[in-house]
């Protein structure tokens, strides 16, 4: 077959990509092999390739891509997430781009743009994750607004609801004013921002008296309903029972007294605004005080806030300042550092709200999952470091705020019907609401029942979990054909399909993501289908710790939950990926390179390898462009080494001794570093894993064993020879190719005329032998002869074609067999055993053994002896300064231990340099 001169990386790319899906080796389905499964983590719908992808998609090939050749059934399925937060924001841009406002449209409508922005603009890195070489079964795309998966949503809800662990209230909650919707704890990222401490004086009511309260928010004085003092602070206790008048706005408040107050910070005296701090509503709630929101949902002031009403949180912030300056309520100011909540989506600064929202129960739930990475292990976490942080959250966990006031989403299967507190129910559908939202009613206009009562129709059984509050013992199932006249009798309204308001709200996107390794698979709506019972538990996860609680937590919780098993044996915490300045890269900085501009300069292979060389598990990647260009020279190192070997005329000559022990040798290595590697994926140090196979190919066999081989020039190779280095550059093909499909994939195919059956993606991983260690240590010590010959030619500028002789004086004993591989590669006419020094030669160690390279004529004696003096006077100078410092008393009594034992080995090393130096001179002379 025709080699092409250079490796063209995206040619190669681009042609076994389409061959790869053409003949279907991603796909999977269930058949008699292991399954090996991930699941992706699911990117944004909104999203593009960055390089935290990249990273994160390619550890996850090189684990499918090794499993695949391992002979598993490797299934890899890939997705994206619907993102509410981030998807609606673009959508509504655009529409505001157009001149539409959210407001003016339905849902229906909304949700129209929505799904049309999405089928436009989505998707588009999955189409980036295939130039990176991503080998997921695309055909089992899934995307968690696909119906199957809003299904299964929506199943779970109704699910736990019907447990009794999903459940409404009045909360205090984090409040995105961006992107208007409440957001989960974990959703929040608190920064240390520098900010003022506001101190304010409030008048007493009836008095001339003020008192002086600090604040770093002024402009919620508008809706403070008490002052708070200690009881145990002596300053304030006159205050008892008075009340204060709020600057501005002229409300009266009382002034009360709770031991929550700290009586050391600001004044000691404390404003309180249940409506907009989570501690103010415990003491509103505690005292029975009154609530005033002054805020609307974009953070900008109501009613409430009087003249300020329309205008942003932080613009009245510095206008009320001035205000309050102006009519003497402002005391002083004082520079003061706050820890701000702010959004992790819109980096929106958080605004405290209360609000009607859906929460999940945690605490009960979260048992098994604590228990499963803890104590039994059944999930591992790679760092185990990890652990700690997952056991903090765990331990500590609140109850999950899961509903959005978003659109873009899977709205809430909550139904109402009146005007009452309880007046909703919880169903999959409408139509099964509406029959359990008659049966309520049905219940609560009879009281309580036995089961038994001739009113109930069709001798309907219980149904203990639609039973309002109050309401005691069974209550009757009304059928459809009976409901009419039962309700009649009972003087009940009958309620439509058109008497139901569903509610508004969207879940969480993680209440979506959490069951993505089972539903996925179906496993929510079908929990007994052949897909889930093959391919669930799942493997190993790849992720980053920052989603450790947003996701990886949640989705054993699920799994526990609705599985009773673990959702994945292994998860595998990737490191943030950095500039070479230890910067996270961000757009702001403009320090995150394109990724599809990467892959088009360096090849996809290159990429990746540039990526896996410093990406070692739970440690951020300092991200060098230079790492890239690293793999670059990689992929064209196995590339020109291959055209070598293929350029070579192949003849039925007898095997060369140097030939034979060279590919013994090789084969010995890479049976040990295969071992290596295997260590190492079991530790899930992949990084670890590439550079072992990089140092064997890059060393061991393009600098060692492709030298030993090497016919001489113009000469043939024999054909045994040969066809034995095919063989092992094939096995270095196998260990490669998950990392490098493409480079890998290419040269497989050029090395013989393949069927699809033998596509290297296909092929069969290099199962593991019982090597011996003696070829492997007789190798090293001859290579080391091997460099001491070749620095003489270098230091002394011997051209390699000058024939050198080498006397040996043998102390190790070692195997002679290597000489002849040692002669090959440094071109000596012969090497001769001695049994004394050799005078008029330049020699070097390698061990216990002494080698002599006569230099008659080869080099200028008296410059050389020159230069030798040169360096022994230089070096002897040196080891008197040493000396000097270890002979100095208070030196060595005071320097740290590891500086003294420094200068020692210094000293040690010069003794021996210039006793090198002093045999090389005696030689010479």
């Amino acid at each position: 077959m025709d080699i092409p001169s250079k490796y063209d990386a995206r040619k190669a790319e681009n042609h076994w990509y389409d061959y790869w899906t053409e003949h279907e080796y991603f796909y999977s389905v269930p058949d008699e092999r292991e399954p090996y499964t991930i699941v992706i983590p699911p990117p944004n719908v909104t999203g593009v390739l960055h390089m935290g992808h990249m990273m994160n998609a390619t550890l996850q090939d090189v684990l499918i891509r090794r499993a695949r050749l391992m002979g598993k059934n490797a299934c890899w399925v890939p997705g994206m997430d619907h993102a509410s937060i981030a998807t609606e924001a673009k959508v509504v841009a655009k529409l505001k781009a157009e001149g539409i406002d959210k407001s003016d449209l339905s849902r229906e409508e909304f949700l129209k743009h929505a799904w049309e922005w999405t089928d436009e603009y989505g998707g588009v890195i999955l189409e980036q994750l295939k130039k990176l070489g991503c080998s997921c079964d695309w055909h089992r795309t899934k995307f968690t607004m696909d119906d199957d998966m809003y299904k299964s949503v929506i199943k779970v809800f109704v699910d736990l609801f019907n447990k009794g662990l999903i459940y409404r209230g009045h909360r205090m909650v984090n409040w995105d004013p961006e992107a208007q919707t409440t957001l989960s704890d974990e959703e929040v990222i608190y920064e240390e921002k520098q900010g003022l401490l506001y101190y304010l004086s409030y008048p007493i009511e009836g008095s001339s008296e003020k008192v002086t309260i600090a604040t770093t928010r002024p402009e919620t004085i508008l809706g403070d309903t008490a002052i708070c003092i200690n009881p145990n602070d002596v300053r304030f206790r006159h205050l008892k029972g008075k009340s204060a008048i709020v600057p501005i706005c002229g409300r009266v408040v009382p002034i009360i007294e709770d031991g929550y107050v700290d009586m050391e910070f600001g004044t000691g005296c404390l404003k309180i605004t249940p409506a907009h701090d989570v501690n103010d509503k415990a003491l509103g709630e505690k005292h029975n005080l009154e609530t005033i929101d002054i805020f609307n949902a974009d953070a900008t002031l109501n009613s409430f806030g009087l003249h300020y009403e329309g205008k942003d949180r932080f613009v009245v912030r510095k206008e009320i300042t001035e205000e309050l300056e102006e009519k003497g309520f402002l005391v002083k100011t004082e520079n003061y550092v706050n820890k701000v909540g702010t959004s992790e989506r819109t980096k929106a600064v958080i605004e405290p709200r209360l609000s009607d929202q859906w929460f999940l129960k945690m605490e009960e739930l979260a048992q098994p999952a604590l228990t499963a990475v803890l104590e039994t292990e059944e999930v591992k976490f790679f760092p185990k470091k990890f652990d700690n942080t997952y056991r903090h959250w765990m331990e500590n966990i609140r109850d999950w705020n899961i509903s959005r006031q978003l659109w873009w989403g899977q709205q809430i299967p909550a139904y109402y019907y009146g005007d009452g507190q309880d007046d909703f129910v919880v169903a999959e559908t409408k139509e099964k609401a509406l029959k359990k939202a008659n049966e309520k009613i049905a219940g609560q206009s009879t009281g309580s029942f036995d089961g038994s009562s001739s009113d109930v129709p069709g001798g309907a059984t219980a149904l203990g979990n639609s039973a309002a509050p109050g309401i005691t013992g069974a209550i009757p199932t009304v059928h459809d054909a009976d409901a009419a006249g039962y309700l009649k009798r009972k003087s009940a309204k009958i309620l439509k399909l058109e008497d139901l308001r569903q509610d508004e709200d969207a879940l969480d996107t993680w209440f979506s993501s959490w069951l993505w390794p089972i539903s996925v698979f179906n496993g929510i709506l079908d929990p007994d289908n052949k897909e889930i019972n093959y391919y669930y538990p799942t493997n190993d996860l790849v992720t980053g710790p920052d989603i450790i609680f947003f996701w990886v937590a949640r989705m054993i919780v699920s799994g526990y939950e609705f599985r009773h098993e673990r959702p994945f044996q292994n998860v595998y915490f990737t490191g943030l990926v950095r500039d070479k300045q230890r910067r996270k890269m961000s757009k702001s900085l403009g320090n995150s390179p394109d990724a599809l501009k990467l892959i088009e300069a360096y090849g996809a292979d290159g990429v990746r390898v540039g990526l896996l060389l410093s990406s070692a598990a739970g440690n951020d990647l300092m991200f060098d462009e230079d790492l890239c260009q690293q793999g670059k020279n990689f992929a064209n190192k196995i590339w020109n080494g291959f055209r070598l070997v293929k350029g070579w005329e192949v003849s039925n000559l007898p095997q060369p001794e140097a030939s034979k022990l060279g590919i013994a040798w090789y084969t010995a290595k890479f049976y040990q570093t295969l071992a290596e590697i295997e260590d190492h994926f079991g530790k899930y140090r992949i990084s670890d894993a590439l550079m072992a196979i990089y140092k064997l190919v890059w060393d061991d066999y393009s600098s060692w064993l492709l030298e030993i081989i090497k016919p001489d020039y113009q000469k043939p190779i024999d054909k045994t020879t040969y066809e034995a280095v095919i063989q092992l550059f094939e096995q270095n093909l196998k260990l490669l190719h998950p990392f490098m499909p493409f480079l890998t994939e290419e040269v497989w195919q050029h090395i013989t005329e393949r069927s699809p059956a033998e596509a290297l993606v296909v092929s069969e991983w290099p199962k593991a032998q019982k090597v011996g260690t003696d070829l492997i240590n007789e190798f090293e010590f001859a290579s080391e002869v091997v460099s001491g010959v070749r620095n003489i030619r270098k230091e002394k500028n011997i051209p390699m074609k000058e024939a050198l002789e080498l006397f040996v004086l043998d102390e190790e004993k070692n195997e002679k067999k290597w000489d002849v591989v040692i002669g090959k590669l440094t071109n000596l006419s012969k090497i001769l055993y001695v049994d004394a020094s050799v005078d008029g030669a330049l020699s070097f160690r390698v061990k216990s053994n002494e080698y002599f390279i006569p230099i008659s004529g080869a080099i200028d004696v008296e410059a050389e002896i020159k230069k030798i003096e040169e360096e022994l006077k230089y070096t002897k100078g040196f080891l008197n300064f040493v000396q000097k410092k270890l002979s100095n008393e208070r030196f060595v009594n005071h320097a740290p231990e590891q500086v003294i034992d420094m200068e020692r080995k210094k000293q040690a090393d010069a003794e021996a340099k210039i006793e090198t130096l002093e045999k090389s001179l005696g030689s010479l002379k």
